[in-house]
């Protein structure tokens, strides 16, 4: 089982400072993470989301990543694929390139980038969104391989040369946000790798993984994307660990809050959220906001899935090392392949997050990796 890391650069009450340091600590995390044992990190792309997301350049903020770390993977999870927001030849030589100054250490996501806000801000339509990024993530399979590249689909290319071309033969592995049993569906017909919201906590994550596995059974290949098949299965793991269980599980909650009313602020037309302060019932507050939420989204004729109910269930690794121990063995149980940190969620400080990484980094990953020692 591996262990990454994932950055949306959240932040409450931006400022242009506030949001430099956020991204800049954003960057120390990532470069800690690498010191702590951990596999991987992720960065989200988005545009426009305030408070929810400012990490509107990941590829750049993966490059200053790679450059001061020697080991850990970086991976885009996700770039938005329909061509309005970015040509697919220009993904593959952006790719290519971090892939070759990074030493073969990409990952390469595909998302859909659906937010109404984002889709404005780009002119994408919403019916474009799942044909552009299957036929981008076809495009990057074969582009890779090629010397001398054309593609004539819904969008012409070539001939000419995608350059340069990458470390990793034939291409990076490529991956897919799955918010849905759609999607996961998808992803395995694709052949291709999911990264899942865990935020319903490990009875969804079990659920998703079965919808995942089943559609791999039942694939007869026909709709691959490459040769080079990936059936790995990441889940998010909302988490912050302190020796003082009760506080983390408060900063957790809290974090999860904003979260929560932050998606559902872009999603489902709810209130943009705030701060709050770290004794109230946060708890008690995302069960309050449950119903509203899926209420709202229907209104906005927005599917429930990728930010229901289970955007308010708490019960994930807040607490000490115990707790994220105890939660991470529900997600080995179910055959995760990777745990998938969410630590940077806007109400959480940056000493408690560089405290979080350092007790996974000494507590939590070395158990699990001497559980792997063993087996072998």
């Amino acid at each position: 089982m591996k262990f990454s890391m994932i950055f949306e650069a959240q932040l409450v009450d931006p400022t242009p400072e506030r949001e430099r340091q956020v991204i800049h600590d954003c960057v120390e995390q990532a470069v800690h993470a690498e010191e702590m044992d951990f596999d991987r990190v992720w960065a989200v792309e988005h545009h426009s989301l305030t408070q929810y997301a400012h990490m509107s350049a990941s590829e750049i903020f993966l490059t200053w990543v790679a450059a001061r770390t020697e080991r850990i993977r970086i991976g885009h999870g996700v770039v938005t694929m329909p061509f309005g927001y970015q040509h697919p030849v220009r993904v593959a030589e952006r790719a290519a390139m971090l892939d070759v100054l990074s030493g073969g250490r990409v990952d390469v996501g595909a998302g859909r980038g659906a937010t109404r806000q984002e889709m404005r801000m780009y002119g994408v339509r919403p019916e474009d969104t799942y044909p552009q990024m299957e036929e981008a993530l076809r495009i990057f399979a074969a582009a890779w391989r090629e010397e001398r590249f054309e593609w004539h689909g819904s969008i012409d290319i070539g001939p000419g040369a995608i350059l340069p071309r990458p470390v990793q033969d034939p291409h990076p592995p490529l991956f897919m946000a799955c918010s849905k049993h759609d999607t996961l569906k998808l992803a395995a017909e694709l052949g291709i790798g999911a990264l899942v919201l865990g935020f319903a906590g490990a009875d969804d994550v079990r659920a998703m993984r079965k919808v995942y596995d089943d559609a791999i059974s039942e694939r007869d290949g026909s709709r691959l994307v490459s040769s080079e098949v990936n059936d790995h299965f990441s889940a998010l793991c909302p988490t912050v660990v302190l020796d003082d269980a009760e506080r983390a599980l408060r900063l957790g909650t809290r974090g999860q809050r904003f979260f929560a009313e932050s998606i559902a602020h872009w999603y489902g037309d709810s209130p943009a959220p705030t701060g709050y302060a770290e004794d109230e019932d946060h708890t008690g507050a995302l069960e309050r906001r449950r119903d509203e939420l899926v209420a709202r989204l229907h209104e906005a004729n927005v599917p429930a899935r990728p930010v229901d109910t289970g955007t308010y269930n708490t019960d994930h690794a807040y607490g000490d090392a115990d707790t994220a121990i105890a939660y991470v063995e529900r997600l080995r149980e179910i055959g995760v392949d990777e745990v998938m940190c969410l630590i940077q969620m806007g109400t959480v400080p940056q000493e408690v997050c560089m405290e979080t990484i350092r007790q996974w980094g000494e507590k939590v990953i070395p158990h699990f990796r001497a559980l792997s020692e063993e087996a072998k």
